[in-house]
């Protein structure tokens, strides 16, 4: 199953390289499927069958990217000053798979902070910085361990888990997969919704990762795995101890400033409209974006600059900013 080919040369630009790896092995849905159709048993396992026929159609291969160096980095310590640590331990995995035919292998990492410190935001710049795909898990959400797994087919409107679609209905065999808030997840006394990222978690274990509705081995041992928590006290020790913990504190205020200003040129650069505007941000509006935590501040400068719009003006000014409400989207910065 973990077969590879390489697929692109390396570069000595840093920029990725990939091999094409196998997820699954085809001939063991081909016989699956061969046995569905001579069992006669078609129709009462539609979903099954479909599932098994989409594998052979997509086949087993999938990108396993990777930086060919190490890439630079500083934009992301600039963009996130609180993520220091994190990114450190990015590139030592980095370096370790740079110059060799190893996959790149990170182990699985939990980012422990409280809400809106911009833990989601750095898993997709990791995906990117990777040049893999990101795939969230919202367990808050979750009312059944099937959410990762899968459900059996037997159940009425089963469908493989969020693993399997990343890995089988995705481009990558080591896709960022995001378990958001993992400590919200509520266990019911028959599924555990952890219980999967006990073999998912264990790079051997991984290897060969039954989804509970395909019935079919997927390598899953390729996975990027970033789980957040804002409080490590409702995650289980077998799981905490299958990760690195980072506790992430809210950015400095001049650290928020930066920030601010990052996402500022970056939304004028993205668009058209955006060569209107001034190239910088005065201290005024920086100094009220502060206060804000890092996933409101593009929305709120989104509003600032069509207000400025709408006032026929090139410069944003600080009452152009929403107004905040009660506390909501506030966060306290470090001093």
């Amino acid at each position: 199953m973990s077969h590879s080919r390489s697929l692109v040369a390396p570069s000595s630009l840093g920029l990725p390289i990939a091999q094409v790896r196998n997820v699954f092995n085809a001939d063991e849905v081909e016989r699956k499927l061969a046995n569905l159709q001579a069992s006669g048993h078609e129709r009462d396992h539609e979903g099954l069958r479909a599932t098994w026929q989409r594998m052979l159609e997509r086949g087993p291969g999938r990108f396993a990217v990777k930086p060919s160096g190490i890439p630079d980095m500083e934009p992301l310590y600039e963009l996130l000053p609180n993520f220091g640590e994190v990114l450190d331990d990015v590139k030592r995995h980095v370096a370790l798979s740079q110059d060799s035919r190893d996959s790149l292998e990170v182990t699985p990492m939990l980012l422990l902070g409280p809400p809106g410190v911009g833990k989601t935001h750095f898993a997709r710049q990791l995906a990117d910085l990777l040049g893999t795909g990101m795939n969230l898990v919202p367990m808050s959400s979750m009312t059944a361990g099937w959410l990762l797994s899968g459900s059996s087919s037997q159940w009425k409107g089963a469908k493989p888990g969020k693993v399997f679609e990343a890995l089988v209905d995705g481009q990558y065999a080591n896709p960022v997969i995001v378990v958001d808030e993992i400590d919200k997840a509520s266990a019911d006394a028959q599924y555990d919704p952890l219980g999967a990222l006990y073999s998912l978690l264990e790079h051997d274990t991984a290897q060969h990762f039954i989804d509970e509705f395909a019935e079919v081995p997927i390598d899953a041992s390729q996975v990027i795995w970033v789980t957040t928590a804002n409080d490590e006290r409702g995650i289980p020790e077998p799981i905490l101890n299958r990760m690195n913990v980072f506790e992430i504190a809210p950015p400095s205020l001049e650290a928020a400033r930066k920030i601010a200003a990052h996402l500022y040129r970056g939304i004028r650069t993205e668009h058209d409209w955006g060569q209107r505007f001034d190239p910088e941000l005065s201290d005024d509006v920086l100094d009220q974006l502060a206060t804000l935590a890092p996933r409101e501040m593009r929305r709120a400068l989104l509003t600032a600059f069509g207000n400025a719009r709408l006032d026929h003006r090139d410069t944003v000014e600080p009452q152009d900013l929403p107004r905040p409400g009660l506390g909501k989207g506030r966060i306290g910065f470090l001093q």
